[in-house]
């Protein structure tokens, strides 16, 4: 059974921390590995160029806005191809521990998963946008 009382609180924990996430991955391209580098990047994987400033903005964007609670199913759902595009472009090759050299595609997945997850739990507790479940009744 779900606990109707604490699951909006689990759904804020799971949405603030994969928020936090993302920032912290779109801080690591804008401020260590610099956008420019990160174009170069993705260009050395035969991904266009541009691809990686618009992997930045929607890592930014998506981050504010599940940290917010802004359209938070809808913004998971959003995020999960960039975590996709992760795995079969760098991590998947690399193998499965994310220990191994270019990081296996364990901790990428995870999160696409988690990412699933609160897209079915929704908003949680305290979210500037609420949406309301569309699941049918039984």
């Amino acid at each position: 059974m779900i606990d109707n009382r604490t699951a909006p609180f689990a759904a804020l924990v799971l949405r603030v921390t994969l928020g936090i996430l993302f920032f912290a991955h779109a801080g690591l391209k804008i401020f260590v590995f610099t956008p420019a580098g990160t174009a170069q990047f993705f260009g050395s994987l035969g991904l266009p160029p541009a691809l990686a400033y618009l992997t930045i903005l929607i890592e930014v964007v998506g981050a504010a806005a599940l940290i917010l609670g802004f359209y938070t199913r809808i913004t998971a759902i959003v995020l999960i191809p960039v975590l996709l595009g992760a795995i079969f472009t760098v991590h998947g090759p690399a193998g499965f521990f994310f220990s191994n050299a270019n990081g296996g595609w364990e901790y990428p997945a995870f999160w696409a998963v988690a990412l699933l997850v609160q897209a079915l739990l929704g908003d949680g507790a305290y979210a500037l946008r609420s949406e309301p479940a569309k699941l049918a009744r039984a």
